[in-house]
């Protein structure tokens, strides 16, 4: 079965981030076509990025990132649940992702996002940086806005429309995670043929 991780994208104290994964897992764990998972990136404590040798190489030095590679390489896809700051995703999600390449590679991802604007333009961001980690991104998006899925701007209380969003985008990710399994299965080829 395929293994979904639902990747916070904020670290913020007082965060909406928490209520918005959980709210994605509880409606993802209805569903029997994959498993899904909830990795926080506040769990990781991940420094600004500390690796002496560029991610590419897969050579990690640190504990840290080693813990980190392991799970994310462990999943077949990802639902990335980010807010929108300054026209982007936090810098917290940034630096996890970069940390990595391979274990990125040949996947699938789906976004959730949350700001005045729905997030929008965070997911714009990150559209870029998956491709670059050949992570084949999904075209449905849920977007929720501060101003009408939150109560004074914090509580989360998404619009019930949300949920068919969301499993529209979560069947995307899936079946796409399904379809790069060969991919991922394939042994890499030896440099001497």
């Amino acid at each position: 079965m395929l293994k979904i991780g639902i990747i916070s994208g904020s670290t913020r104290p007082g965060r909406n981030n928490e209520a918005v994964f959980k709210w994605v897992y509880e409606l993802a764990s209805k569903r029997s076509d994959a498993e899904f998972e909830i990795v926080d990136i506040a769990d990781y404590n991940l420094p600004l990025l500390d690796e002496p040798v560029p991610p590419a190489f897969g050579q990690y030095s640190k504990h840290h990132t080693k813990r980190w590679a392991e799970k994310i390489d462990s999943l077949d896809g990802f639902v990335f649940v980010t807010p929108e700051y300054n026209h982007s995703m936090s810098g917290a999600l940034k630096n996890a992702i970069d940390f990595l390449f391979r274990e990125w590679n040949n996947k699938a991802a789906g976004f959730v996002s949350y700001g005045s604007a729905g997030g929008v333009r965070a997911v714009e961001h990150l559209r870029g940086v998956m491709g670059e980690l050949l992570v084949a991104d999904v075209r449905a998006h849920v977007i929720l806005s501060l101003f009408t899925d939150f109560e004074n701007y914090s509580v989360f209380k998404p619009d019930e429309r949300h949920a068919d969003s969301l499993n529209t985008m979560l069947n995307e990710v899936i079946a796409w995670s399904s379809a790069l399994k060969p991919l991922r299965d394939a042994k890499p080829v030896d440099s001497d043929g």
